[in-house]
């Protein structure tokens, strides 16, 4: 079963749409949104240059096409016929393309076509059951193959992107504490000076005070 369904532009991960009552049964559904947005990241970083692929994550699997410099991406049960969601990204890019294509490139903010929603959801309840006549048909046709379409792992995909923040949050954390490092030098510093005059001022206060004192009995 389809469970989420993202679009977005590939030269800078820009979301372009999104089907808005996707997730509601899914657990965890904004973990799985924030893995989407990563992926987005990576592919507008050139980090994956695959056209297609499957992409495994928990009980479910990303699957995803470019084309256009747009990236059509579902999320499915793994259960769910691999050929049916590439074929309902099909049904979605060839829509996408038709009505919204001279306008794709000069998108400035995010979901600027979130009517797509529309036809998000009218194609996603064609493709929910399996056992359509509809869908047997898809499933049957020997001309749309999907065996050549690689499958991996969400970490083996988001590693690279995640290795580099994890490289951008040693260096902050390095800074921070490097900071703490000299605030406590400037405090050790600053112990060390009243321990080192501490008994001269103390020694000269007694000095004025005895000194005040004889004053004031002459």
């Amino acid at each position: 079963m389809v469970k989420l369904t993202l679009i977005a532009r590939v030269t800078d991960g820009l979301p372009l749409a999104e089907g808005l009552d996707d997730g509601r049964d899914v657990k965890d559904a904004e973990m799985y949104k924030q893995q989407v947005k990563a992926l987005f990241k990576n592919l507008a970083s050139g980090h994956n240059d695959a056209s297609r692929m499957s992409i495994e994550t928990g009980p479910y699997i990303f699957h995803y096409i470019i084309e256009g410099r747009v990236c059509y991406l579902t999320m499915c049960d793994r259960s769910y016929p691999k050929k049916l969601a590439f074929q309902y990204l099909e049904d979605l890019k060839n829509e996408f393309e038709r009505v919204n294509g001279p306008q794709i490139e000069t998108a400035a903010r995010p979901y600027a076509f979130i009517k797509f929603d529309t036809f998000i959801q009218k194609t996603k309840k064609l493709y929910q059951d399996t056992r359509t006549q509809r869908n047997i048909a898809k499933l049957n046709d020997e001309l749309y193959e999907v065996h050549q379409i690689m499958t991996r792992n969400v970490q083996e995909v988001l590693g690279v992107g995640e290795k580099l923040d994890q490289v951008s949050q040693m260096s902050s954390r390095l800074t921070s504490e490097s900071r703490v490092y000299a605030d406590k030098a400037r405090d050790l510093n600053r112990q060390a000076l009243i321990r080192k005059w501490a008994p001269v001022a103390i020694v000269l206060g007694v000095v004025f005070l005895l000194f005040w004192i004889k004053t004031k009995l002459w």
